[in-house]
């Protein structure tokens, strides 16, 4: 797990390595044991290096192979190296570390861009053919590691977040409007290739890309999966097999593939309860689980330490629980937005962050339970939408899903900004386009394939790569996903949903836990808005640079300052927060002495 960057020039010059070391520096956080840089001539590379897979300086990168004529940076986890490194050792290359990294160099030595296919895991990585001049680029399926980048005619810059490509310099920092009707429709979400700036791009999930030295540029896609059912029916019993057998090997490799100890970040709800369980199940001991809290507020209990504390004591695990006042919470909550990619509304943003410094302490690696609900259909909106039978798809979609519609849209931001309903048609276009059998089967694959992307996935990457914490997404398995998608959706919604889950809950977890509401992770103080934190939020919207930028409408924020705790969307997200925290990303990350001082 690691950050990184490069350059590729197509006017003649060399790589700025200046450049490639500014992007570094911001990258530190991300990989703090080890930072190297490599340059080619027009090529350079940049990358910060968090150990998790052999330990040596011999996986330090960027990784040169001068006898394949290859350099590679590369972000994340691949959970089949060991076995693709005996296929390639029977192909004849030799290896001079023990890690994934070389791996993925031979691999694409061996196989070209197809290895994409071979590799199981989460990635972000780069790699520069030194012979054909030719960089190439590669993404997961799930986008669990980031890939952002710029280019203009001149060169090409890349990075695993957008302060390194704005530390570089050179970024078009002009607001996309697509991408603000895309956030603020989506909770959060500006789908790929699009971001909130008109210069930052990035690759989307299950995409590679091939830059040539006169900068051509080629991207395809290479991961698709279909949500209709087998051609042989299976029985509910069989289902539930095939999904607990599969979750199971997927909770076992990511404990597995380290050479640190790997521990579970552990919320009290029934997703990570259940790795806790699954872990146990497949022999793993010394379990380490962390959970964290909050205050409560009238409306809402501010921890969940009722629900973890049980399986705590069931498995005999070896916990650390946390618990933060409202105070530490705004007090931190500028670092959190520094560590923010893009503009994060997800209320549990800040909990991840706070929860990240104090298990990095302890730990290298967690697993965590992100995925369940998009895979298996844990939200209360997936049933409603289920239960819509008249109108178009995105329609149906939209009533239960969408944070605002067209109309406030317009009201809400200036004139400039305003346009088409960009999002609804991109929604629609989106749901008519899956391999899908249902409209629930199609709105559970654009969940999987674009929305939890840029919300939860990217939430949980930032917030503890913040402190060179790896997080492991089991539920998120490529496998798994496929699986499930297969499986009739009404298995999945039974019982409010996550049905195969809570059948395989039974009798490992405790009953309080897998019959609970769902829960999500609780930060009342950022939805029921009041006191400092209202004041907080009025400061950030009443400032100068906010008036000037005037993304926002006065009336618009006018109407929720007169009731900032009524306002909240479909999916019970605070509108003042969401303005609110988009203004104060925009003020801290287009001012880089202050978010890095």
């Amino acid at each position: 797990m690691c950050g990184l960057c490069g350059e590729l020039r197509f006017d003649g010059g060399p790589a700025d390595l200046a450049a490639i070391e500014r992007m570094n520096e911001r990258l530190r956080q991300r990989g703090p044991d080890h930072g190297g840089s490599y340059s080619d001539g027009a090529l350079g590379f940049g990358h910060r290096r968090l150990s998790i897979i052999d330990l040596s300086e011999h996986a330090h990168q960027p990784m040169l192979d001068q006898e394949l004529s290859l350099a590679l940076v590369y972000n994340g986890a691949i959970y089949n190296y060991k076995e693709l490194r005996t296929t390639l050792q029977g192909l004849g290359y030799h290896f001079f570390s023990s890690g994934d990294t070389e791996v993925i160099l031979k691999a694409y030595h061996a196989w070209g861009e197809d290895c994409v296919d071979r590799l199981h895991g989460m990635f972000a990585f780069a790699v520069w053919d030194c012979q054909r001049q030719r960089l190439f680029l590669a993404r997961d399926r799930f986008g669990i590691k980031p890939l952002y980048y710029t280019q203009n005619g001149r060169r090409f810059r890349f990075a695993s977040n957008t302060q390194a490509l704005l530390a570089a310099g050179g970024v078009d920092t002009a607001i996309d409007p697509v991408a603000l009707h895309h956030q603020f429709t989506l909770h959060g979400v500006v789908p790929a290739p699009l971001t909130i700036f008109r210069g930052v791009r990035k690759l989307a999930p299950g995409h590679c890309m091939v830059i040539e030295a006169n900068g051509t540029e080629r991207i395809r896609t290479y991961w698709r999966y279909p949500a209709t059912r087998p051609e042989v029916p299976l029985s509910d019993g069989e289902w539930l097999e095939a999904i607990h057998d599969t979750l199971r090997e997927a909770v076992r490799k990511r404990n597995e593939i380290a050479d640190v100890p790997v521990g579970v970040l552990l919320s009290g709800g029934l997703d990570s309860s259940l790795l806790v369980a699954l872990l146990a199940e497949s022999g793993a001991r010394d379990l380490r689980t962390f959970s964290v809290g909050f205050e409560d507020q009238p409306e809402e209990k501010g921890s969940e330490f009722e629900y973890s504390d049980p399986v705590v004591e069931r498995y005999d695990t070896r916990h650390h629980k946390f618990l933060v006042p409202n105070s530490e919470v705004l007090k931190r909550l500028p670092e959190a937005v520094d560590n923010m990619a893009e503009p994060m509304f997800g209320q549990d943003a800040v909990a991840f962050y706070l929860l990240g410094e104090q298990v990095s302490r302890q730990i290298k690696v967690v697993q965590s339970g992100q995925g369940a609900d998009e895979v298996f259909g844990g939200y209360f909106w997936y049933s409603r939408i289920m239960q819509e039978h008249n109108g178009k798809a995105v329609e149906r979609f939209a009533k239960h899903y969408f944070d605002r519609d067209h109309d406030e849209y317009l009201r809400m931001v200036s004139a400039e900004y305003g346009g088409a309903d960009y999002t609804r048609e991109l929604i629609a276009e989106r749901l008519s386009a899956s391999d899908a059998e249902t409209l629930i089967d199609a709105v559970l694959h654009l969940d999987q394939t674009m929305l939890i992307v840029d919300d939860p996935v990217k939430r949980v990457d930032n917030m503890t790569m913040a402190w060179g914490l790896e997080a492991r997404v089991p539920f998120l398995d490529h496998h798994l996903v496929e699986l499930a998608a297969r499986c009739p959706p009404e298995l999945k919604l039974r019982e409010g949903g996550k049905y195969p889950l809570k059948a395989m809950a039974r009798g490992i977890l405790p009953d309080a836990v897998i019959d609970r509401p769902k829960g999500y992770f609780p930060m009342p103080a950022l939805k029921y808005v009041r006191g400092e934190f209202l004041e907080f939020m009025r400061g950030i919207l009443d400032t100068r640079e906010a008036r000037q930028r005037g993304v926002f409408r006065q009336s618009y924020i006018d109407m929720l300052m007169a009731a900032p705790e009524m306002h909240h969307t479909r999916i019970r997200g605070n509108k003042l927060w969401h303005i609110a925290l988009f203004e104060f990303w925009l003020q801290r990350n287009l001012h880089p002495a202050r978010s890095m001082g």
